[in-house]
């Protein structure tokens, strides 16, 4: 059982939005990352995505975008992206999931020796700079969710369980410096952990780093080449 992640996938498949309005990265791009899927996949395997699923706007139009992820090979996770405006309740998302699939938000789940825990986080500020009062209210909310998504994850966990850890908003800014949410997630010791919500060349990425002993992955799918990452064997 293999781990990979990809993210920010923007489906549309009721209601075709063209991504390469974009830019070039993203034409055909779905056909790139089936056929990627395709090959690195078994039945077994674990796919996590990390936001931004759909551009649906109500639970009812993102169900062809569902069912269209949870017809690929492997299990999938989801969890929220800031464009995930159709997720409006976890129970009703839930619901829709075939087997196979599995939604967390500020909870955790078990796949064999595997726990998945996730929160959406928000914004990280830029050093020297001061956040908005909306946005801290926000920050500190999404800390205590955070938080939440591991302590689920702890009571999941036994002895030779690994511990994986899905956020939708970079849980640092663009120096890469220790966060609070960086420094919540390094005490309890994940395998990894995976995040998307970054677009662009005028991003400063970095497709992996290890910051306090965690090792993070960027999964955009514009980003890393429209081609799953391996995160675990």
């Amino acid at each position: 059982m293999s781990i990979y992640a990809i993210s920010d996938l923007h489906l549309s498949i009721n209601n075709p939005k063209p991504m390469n309005i974009f830019g070039p990265v993203w034409d055909n791009y779905l056909e790139a990352i089936e056929k990627d899927w395709a090959e690195k996949i078994g039945d077994d395997d674990i796919v996590l995505l990390s936001g931004d699923l759909s551009w649906a706007m109500r639970l009812e139009d993102a169900k062809s975008d569902i069912d269209y992820i949870s017809a690929l090979k492997g299990k999938k996770v989801i969890i929220r992206g800031n464009h995930d405006y159709w997720w409006k309740s976890i129970s009703a998302v839930r619901a829709l999931l075939p087997e196979g699939s599995y939604a967390v938000q500020n909870d955790a789940v078990k796949i064999g020796n595997n726990v998945i825990c996730g929160s959406r986080l928000w914004m990280t500020p830029e050093y020297g700079k001061t956040q908005a009062a909306e946005d801290k209210t926000i920050y500190d909310r999404e800390l205590l969710r955070l938080t939440m998504s591991l302590e689920s994850a702890k009571k999941l966990m036994t002895e030779g369980d690994r511990l994986f850890v899905m956020v939708h908003y970079p849980p640092f800014n663009s120096t890469f410096a220790s966060t609070v949410f960086t420094d919540k997630i390094a005490e309890y010791a994940p395998e990894a952990v995976v995040y998307g919500h970054l677009h662009g060349s005028s991003s400063r990425v970095c497709r992996k780093l290890v910051l306090n002993g965690v090792t993070y992955y960027l999964t955009s799918c514009d980003l890393v080449g429209n081609k799953l990452v391996k995160i675990a064997d």
